[in-house]
């Protein structure tokens, strides 16, 4: 048997304490030995989750001969920064989507991977999910591609409302860069790469400065003394590949529904396939997950592929060692970030069109 994997996890907020250190205490291919914040308040919080991990309150006092894999799970603006500096000393990193912001730092990225000679390994949890691989396996069977729809709408969910992630300058964008990147993450295995020619989009604020909208998973969602949220909480898009394939695609942070709903939908010559659940840690969730496909007037349920909320990222963990190991590993998260942040900077452009003002639609300006 391999020795665990010595990890530190770089970042001590909710995804942090809620998300990443329970599971990697569970297990056993894994020993958290540092952690690193420079709040002390969020050390001592985390501190009881990794009982003899060394706190530390910069990346750059992490020894390389003692780390083998550093979770970055710092706010959006900084992952570049934190993971690139952790690459180039040859510590590999695994990085919370959204790993960059834009093509720069895709590129810094991409530059320290090759000289530090660590891997760069990214977090989007949608594709690791069993009820999305059944889709991927049903969707095999509906002929020629034609459409994809890809719908995550939140009844109520905007995250850590007054906080870094609804200012534009610390999260680089709203429901398109939160939600958003995991919709297009879990259609990559169905539609392959999304070389876009056509896009037309829209965004909108009508909830993110509403504080009944708050998502109330996180305990940190309370109300701020600070400036009302820039960011968009809708997005809606329409995107046509050069193959000729439609891609419709919708993330709200909150809306007028009652249920949380996740609706990937996969059209083809030959039938539809659809997986109804959802996403993420909301406590307004619809009942389970459904896939169905249709042909000809005919709805087939497949097997139930329920499973535990948050398995997922138990899952995607279970993989990491085979991926840190695998030489073929190098450079592909960095190529999959650089094509994803150049088709959200594509919506958000076209965006940038529609008029309503930038307070109520958070559009870049």
């Amino acid at each position: 048997m391999s020795a665990p994997v010595r990890v530190a996890v770089a970042g001590l907020g909710w995804a942090a304490r809620s998300i990443w250190l329970p599971r990697l205490a569970a297990l056993p291919g894994y020993v958290v030995t540092a952690l690193v914040d420079p709040d002390p308040a969020a050390s001592a919080a985390a501190a009881g989750q990794a009982p003899g991990a060394r706190l530390h309150t910069s990346p750059d006092e992490l020894d390389p001969a003692a780390v083998d894999l550093a979770v970055v799970a710092v706010p959006n603006h900084a992952h570049a920064a934190v993971a690139s500096g952790l690459l180039r000393r040859g510590i590999a990193v695994f990085v919370e989507k959204p790993v960059c912001l834009d093509e720069a730092e895709a590129a810094e990225l991409a530059d320290a991977e090759r000289l530090g000679g660590a891997v760069l390994l990214a977090g989007s949890a949608a594709r690791y999910r069993a009820d999305v691989r059944a889709l991927v396996d049903a969707a095999a069977t509906v002929g020629e591609l034609r459409h994809v729809d890809l719908s995550w709408v939140r009844a109520r969910g905007v995250p850590d409302a007054g906080g870094w992630f609804t200012d534009r300058r610390t999260a680089g964008g709203g429901a398109l860069l939160d939600l958003g990147w995991h919709l297009l993450d879990a259609a990559t295995p169905v539609v392959g790469r999304l070389d876009v020619e056509h896009v037309a989009a829209t965004v909108s604020g009508d909830f993110v400065n509403d504080p009944t909208r708050r998502a109330g998973w996180r305990p940190d969602a309370v109300a701020r003394e600070r400036a009302p949220g820039d960011v968009e909480d809708t997005v809606r898009a329409f995107l046509v590949t050069e193959s000729g394939v439609s891609v419709a695609l919708r993330a709200s942070w909150a809306s007028h529904e009652a249920r949380d709903t996740t609706v990937l939908t996969v059209e083809g010559t030959e039938g539809v396939a659809r997986l109804r659940a959802t996403f993420g840690f909301s406590p307004h969730r619809v009942g389970g997950s459904t896939l169905t496909t249709t042909r000809a007037g005919v709805t087939d349920e497949l097997d139930p592929v329920d499973e535990p909320v948050g398995r997922e990222y138990d899952r995607q963990l279970e993989e990491l060692p085979a991926l840190l190991r695998d030489p073929r590993s190098r450079g592909v998260a960095i190529a999959e970030a650089r094509r994803a942040v150049a088709l959200i900077d594509r919506i958000y452009t076209s965006a940038r069109t529609v008029e309503p003002t930038a307070a109520r639609t958070g559009s870049r300006s």
